[in-house]
């Protein structure tokens, strides 16, 4: 009974299948990076297992063509590609809504150079950009953040300078200017809250691309180098070996529940923030 009634309390939009899913993967994933030491049955570096064995007991993953634990380099995997993509991610929301809150709330020449720049990175495809800058830096899984940093930014930017262009002529804006607030504490008091849901919702179906960029670069050997368990370096190392089906398909799952889980929390929080859709949502459940 306190079960049930924990649920009603919670949102309907939280209640749906996808969202349940979603947020149960997310949280495992979470656990799993930071007990990976823990849960793992084998050091994930360690070369003492048989090459290339299938998957089956003492090594349920199977092993790569080094005689390593897949299921142990998963799992830490976990602790390079998740704690990365949620650090990119939080880098991109700080500067591309630093600069886009700016663009949108000063206008003029300080918009026109913000925008312009956003304009040339919007320019290049994403993907290319990101091995360009990648590759100019030198491969590595820090030069790789750095790269998709660098094209991920513009899309908070754009995303926040429109939320601030329709908010900065309100009524309660231009009040808190008229009683003497200062530029940033009017877009710390009267800005910032009413652009953070859709910047969130962005943010948070932006993981999963950020992921699938980080695991591309590391891929194509311009991130993660061996013998980092990272996992896409482990589909990369399992392309030599395509017979050997499992070196790739175990990392590859990994990144598609990562990626599917965020794109449901960012479906779920968007449909929760959204008044029109969540009352869609509760009319169609009673």
């Amino acid at each position: 009974m306190a079960r049930r009634g924990l649920l009603r309390r919670l949102p309907e939009a939280w209640r749906q299948p996808l969202a349940v899913v979603g947020a149960v993967l997310a949280v495992a994933w979470i656990v799993v990076a930071l007990a990976a030491p823990v849960l793992a049955p084998h050091d994930p570096l360690a070369q003492d297992l048989p090459r290339l064995a299938a998957p089956g007991p003492g090594h349920w993953f199977g092993t790569d063509q080094l005689g390593r634990d897949i299921l142990s380099r998963v799992l830490h995997g976990a602790r390079v590609s998740i704690p990365l993509t949620l650090l990119l991610v939080t880098l991109s929301v700080l500067i591309g809504g630093l600069l886009g809150a700016c663009a949108g709330y000063f206008g003029r020449w300080v918009d026109e150079t913000i925008m312009r720049v956003a304009d040339l990175v919007f320019a290049f495809p994403t993907v290319i950009l990101a091995m360009v800058v990648a590759a100019a830096l030198g491969a590595s899984l820090g030069n790789a953040v750095l790269a998709v940093l660098v094209v991920a930014w513009p899309a908070y930017a754009r995303v926040t300078r429109g939320l601030v262009l329709g908010i900065r002529e309100r009524e309660f804006v231009l009040s808190g200017r008229l009683l003497g607030f200062s530029v940033w504490r009017s877009l710390r008091v009267d800005v910032l809250p009413n652009v953070t849901g859709p910047v969130l919702v962005l943010a948070t179906l932006d993981i999963g691309t950020a992921l699938l960029l980080l695991s591309g670069l590391s891929f194509l050997g311009l991130g993660a180098k061996p013998p980092s368990p990272e996992w896409g370096a482990m589909v990369a190392s399992g392309v030599e070996v395509f017979d050997s089906w499992w070196v790739a398909t175990f990392p590859g799952l990994a990144i598609l529940t990562v990626v599917l889980a965020f794109n449901f929390l960012g479906d779920t929080l968007r449909d929760a923030l959204d008044p029109r859709t969540a009352r869609a949502i509760k009319e169609r459940a009673l």
